[in-house]
């Protein structure tokens, strides 16, 4: 990106002042190298999201934004209802609710060291990954209207878990106003025997040692220790949530004009929140999330399963889940003034900070646990929420490393057998169905997650608190 661009507050705060038709400027927040490497479309986009009808505050972009659908991946925007606000199911992401969330083991790495091939195969067996994976369970016609409307609670209440997951998962593991009727019969169709499974792309579940602990009391607090094995689920709403948001996009695009809205680029479909299109979108990308939190709840008595049976006596409470590609009514201050607003998160994650009515009580006073994902043979970390009157970006913070090469300059670049060699060279396990799967994800594909997660510290959207290194990963 040409930084010329830009108007510079801080080393990490940049800014796209006002112009053409934007109604509010736009804000990264990077470091000078991660501004300077990211794509000119990044700029495009973010300066385009800023022209939508009623738009509060300014149009972000995370440390770890790059060209997305319509949005830029890494971008948060909100919206209020009362000045004709819009919501757009290409701000909200076509993999709704992706997420993470991260397990304890209560084990340390000498615990499994001779068995960690054990252990892939296992989980592996477990948890089906890849294109087209299906799991063990199906669902008719009103179990998949109640998983839509219950998400974790559905999950838990058919076995699938303890009612104490529910605390530590957004929304208590339900996120209501859920409209199944809302899904079409094609999304049900896709979804009906994919849950519990990975998917593809850059979903993964990983065994994970926490390599460094930076904040020691933030650490005691979520119980990280250096030297733990904790294991991390990364995935959301498979094809549920893409046939969606691509149903719901076209839409969008067919109605905008009727609505009055001049979209700045196709891809930036949208509706008034307080239209009828508006509504029905907000059904079903809430029914969308919901589905995304009990695959993953699925997919966490799966694991739990699998280490009860080679480490007897074995629990894997959780840690927490996050979501990221949502949209959700908060209340913020802008201006001075309390205000109602639609926050859409596209590769972006809720980080609330100490105080937080909406977090649970047990972080109440160190803020929400934030989950960073990282890629194959790097790392992950946990960061924690901020807040307060420095409230950065609505509350968010980054999700990821971020992509810095497509897929299909990574399959040119990179043979897949030769990663899984390399990883486990290095003592790290890899697992997937799909060689060019590895290739797609290679490590190199990816931004420095260092460096941004250093960069959402410094820049006050997040506070770090522990890195993960993977021993052991499951690819989708």
């Amino acid at each position: 990106m040409d930084l010329s661009l830009l108007s510079r507050r801080s080393d990490h705060e940049w800014v796209i002042e006002p112009h053409g038709r934007m109604r509010v400027p736009g804000i990264l927040y990077a470091s000078e190298a991660l501004v300077a490497d990211m794509d000119h479309k990044v700029y495009e986009q973010v300066a385009n999201v800023a022209m939508l009808p009623g738009i509060e505050g300014a149009s972000y972009a995370m440390p770890d934004a790059h060209w997305g659908y319509g949005f830029p991946i890494g971008g948060v925007a909100a919206f209020d209802p009362d000045r004709g606000g819009v919501i757009s199911a290409g701000g909200v992401g076509f993999d709704i609710s992706c997420g993470v969330r991260t397990l304890y083991t209560g084990l340390k790495l000498r615990d499994i060291e001779t068995r960690k091939v054990d252990v892939a195969n296992a989980l592996a067996r477990a948890v089906p990954a890849g294109v087209g994976s299906e799991g063990q369970i199906s669902l008719d016609d009103v179990e998949m209207d109640a998983m839509l409307s219950g998400g974790a609670r559905w999950a838990v209440e058919r076995g699938y878990g303890t009612v104490a997951d529910l605390e530590r998962i957004e929304e208590h593991g339900c996120m209501a106003g859920a409209e199944p009727a809302e899904v079409s019969p094609q999304a049900k169709r896709r979804q009906r025997d994919e849950m519990g499974t990975l998917g593809s792309g850059n979903h993964y579940l990983e065994v994970q040692r926490v390599a460094a602990v930076f904040d020691r009391a933030i650490g005691e607090a979520f119980q990280l220790r250096e030297g733990d094995l904790v294991v991390t689920i990364h995935c959301g709403s498979r094809g549920l949530g893409h046939q969606i948001g691509t149903e719901f996009l076209r839409r969008m695009a067919i109605e905008a004009a009727s609505h009055g809205i001049e979209l700045p680029d196709r891809e930036l479909a949208c509706a008034p929140i307080r239209s009828e299109l508006g509504r029905a979108y907000l059904g079903a990308m809430r029914a969308g999330i919901n589905c995304a939190l009990a695959n993953r709840q699925i997919i966490t008595a799966l694991v739990r399963d699998v280490f009860a049976k080679l480490f007897p006596g074995s629990a894997l409470p959780l840690l927490y889940d996050v979501s990221h590609n949502t949209c959700k009514l908060e209340r913020h201050v802008v201006d001075g003034e309390e205000k109602r607003l639609f926050v859409h998160r596209k590769g972006a994650t809720r980080a609330f900070g100490p105080g937080h009515p909406e977090l649970p009580a047990v972080w109440k006073d160190v803020g929400q646990p934030v989950l960073i994902g990282g890629t194959m043979g790097t790392a992950s970390y946990v960061l924690a929420g901020t807040g307060g009157k420095g409230e950065r970006a609505f509350g968010s913070a980054c999700h990821g490393a971020g992509r810095s090469m497509s897929r299909s300059e990574a399959l040119r670049r990179f043979k897949g057998r030769q990663i899984a060699d390399d990883l486990a060279d290095r003592g790290i396990i890899i697992r997937s169905p799909s060689s060019r799967g590895i290739a797609e994800e290679a490590p190199a594909a990816y931004k420095d997650v260092t460096r941004v997660v250093d960069a959402a510290d410094a820049a006050g959207l997040s506070r770090k608190v522990a890195r993960l290194e993977p021993v052991v990963c499951i690819k989708g």
